[in-house]
């Protein structure tokens, strides 16, 4: 008579046991991470070209669910006030609170507190000239409002449009709903951060966990595929030219 005995040392065990648990890591992480980046962050497309170059038209953007109170100058925010329309608007904030916000001076930048404001975004104007608006103004904002304008200077409708309003272009910091963190169509990542306003009082915001959450959600998916793929990896490196596997051993008799 003949038989087959397989045998199935420690280290096979150990090897399913590793690869079941990486797969339950992974999925734990690569789920965990998208519920994670639901509740901190909102997407948006971006409806006009108002802020390009930064952010072209139909950009998807995801934003970080912040309280106005957070919001710093240099951010680009998504706001929702009544007296601008019925839609959510983004904007870049330029002042704050108590600033007197001024354009232009004798380069064609913007000044806050008479501080000049260095912003590389910003397009050339008709005459090749960069300036930090067409329109003239100094406006002091009131206590717990926001300036904001659009990175492209020349077609934007912003705080400009509302000089005449009660809040001269300012809008309450309430009316945000969210800070853009990063653009992820087409991708390009983290915003960069707006040095030029970063030697003002408060600085400027820190980014959100968007870098944080991408990791996670691709180790989740790195271990997932890992675990998956031992089993069958395994069995096709041990097994033998003649189609037996390693550590199979034959007993012959009659």
């Amino acid at each position: 008579m003949s038989g087959t005995i397989r045998s199935k040392d420690g280290h096979g065990r150990l090897g399913s046991v590793l690869s079941g648990l990486a797969v339950a890591v992974g999925c734990a992480l690569f789920l965990g991470g998208f519920v994670w980046g639901a509740l901190l962050y909102r997407p948006y497309t971006v409806p006009t070209d108002s802020m390009t170059p930064t952010l072209d038209v139909n950009s998807r953007v995801l934003a970080e669910r912040v309280d106005g109170d957070e919001v710093k100058r240099g951010d680009v925010v998504v706001f929702n006030d009544p007296l601008w329309g019925s839609s959510p608007m983004v904007k870049r904030v330029v002042a704050v609170g108590g600033d007197t916000v001024a354009c232009c001076d004798g380069e064609g930048r913007l000044t806050v507190d008479g501080k000049a404001v260095d912003e590389p975004y910003l397009g050339p104007g008709t005459n090749g000239r960069k300036v930090a608006s067409d329109k003239e103004f100094s406006v002091t904002v009131p206590e717990d409002s926001l300036f904001l304008l659009g990175d492209d200077r020349h077609t934007s409708l912003d705080s400009r449009t509302h000089l005449e309003d009660a809040g001269q272009g300012s809008v309450p910091r309430s009316t945000v709903v969210a800070r853009v963190d990063a653009v992820v169509w087409p991708a390009k990542g983290l915003l960069d951060r707006p040095t030029g306003f970063a030697d003002l009082p408060g600085g400027l915001s820190r980014p959100g966990p968007f870098t944080t959450l991408l990791t996670v959600i691709a180790a989740g998916g790195v271990l997932v595929f890992a675990g998956a793929a031992y089993g069958p990896v395994t069995r096709l490196l041990t097994r033998r030219p003649n189609g037996r596997r390693t550590g199979t051993r034959e007993r012959a008799g009659a």
